[in-house]
């Protein structure tokens, strides 16, 4: 007669994950989620309904205290428990198998400083952050991506303030040079202004001298083998002005004295501490006196030419010796220098 009470119970459970069947003892290894001292489980099966695909992109931030190493042992027995060879976890029951999503992680070099970076770590944990060119060049660390556009940037920088110096640096060389050529410049500009005003001051002595050398045809001077005695102004008690007032010629007496220049004789005769004196007129109305001689030979009126004997050396009149007395008067009757108005004819007394 068979009994109505339940079959005894194996007296062993097998092991899901080893599959272990011996009877020896109850295995200590529990599914994640079922209680120990329950006496019945079964294994926790991810599915679609409770698990959710993680879509996206997703910075970690920086964990305290532990967060970061709970969080990766929780996700590792979900993954242990879960993904099977090909990443798809198995199916106890006879379910689709549904595939585990990893979040995509960031660098850790970028969210951590390199003090905290995990031992060991040395390539990217993902390609966030990178631009198409990034890829194209092959990096595969946003931060290292970041590095190099700035280090770029700092390149294109550090390249334009270069061309800018350099410009300057042009322009300050263009302007000195410049500068150098305008005082170049200038300076030959002075130079030959310099030689132009040379040259007419030359021309200009040229002419004079050929004036000269033309009046010198025409005047001539009053005697010869002379010796100038005394000048225009000179100071002394033997005048009676106290002042000299022609040049006298020291020469012995009958010396022949000349007309100077082509005029008319318009005194001639004695006149008080002059002696015999003889007044030529020129054509311009300038005086010639001739003073002192010993005789005249020419009358009032008388037209004479350059070089013309018109008298001779003598001592009449208030003198200490024979000598020339010749005075020169403008046409207002006003002295002036003998010597100078002389010279002013190409003469050198």
């Amino acid at each position: 007669m068979a009994s109505n009470r339940p079959a005894p119970a194996p007296s062993f459970v097998p092991n899901e994950f080893t599959g272990d069947t011996s009877g020896d003892k109850k295995p200590d290894t529990f599914a994640y989620g079922a209680r120990k001292d329950e006496e019945t489980w079964e294994v926790w099966n991810p599915s679609a309904d409770t698990v959710v695909p993680v879509r996206g992109r997703h910075r970690v931030s920086k964990q305290r205290g532990g967060g970061l190493a709970r969080s990766s042992t929780v996700l590792g027995v979900g993954v242990i428990a879960a993904v099977g060879a090909g990443g798809m976890a198995t199916a106890q029951t006879g379910k689709p198998p549904v595939s585990i999503s990893i979040p995509d992680l960031p660098n850790v070099g970028s969210l951590i400083s390199d003090e905290e970076a995990p031992e060991g770590s040395s390539t990217p944990l993902t390609a966030a952050g990178l631009t198409t060119a990034d890829a194209e060049q092959g990096s595969a660390d946003a931060g290292e991506a970041l590095r190099t556009r700035i280090m770029l940037q700092a390149e294109l920088q550090q390249d334009q303030v270069d061309r800018e110096a350099q410009a300057a640096a042009e322009a300050a060389a263009a302007k000195k040079a410049a500068t150098l050529a305008a005082k170049e410049q200038d300076a030959a500009k002075a130079k030959a202004a310099a030689a132009e005003q040379k040259k007419k001051d030359e021309a200009k002595k040229k002419a004079e001298a050929a004036r000269l050398a033309e009046l010198a045809t025409q005047y001539t001077l009053p005697t010869s083998s002379y010796t100038i005695t005394s000048t225009y102004g000179q100071s002394g008690s033997l005048w009676s002005s106290g002042q000299h007032t022609g040049l006298d010629f020291a020469a012995p007496t009958g010396t022949p004295i000349k007309a100077v220049h082509s005029g008319t004789v318009t005194e001639a005769g004695w006149n008080g501490s002059y002696g015999y004196r003889t007044v030529l007129t020129l054509d311009d109305g300038t005086e010639v006196w001739y003073a002192h001689q010993s005789s005249i030979g020419v009358s009032v009126g008388q037209k004479v030419g350059t070089g013309d004997v018109i008298g001779r050396v003598g001592a009449t009149g208030n003198v200490t010796g024979a000598h020339l007395h010749l005075e020169v008067h403008t046409s207002g009757g006003s002295g002036i220098d003998p010597m100078a108005w002389l010279r002013g004819k190409g003469l050198n007394p």
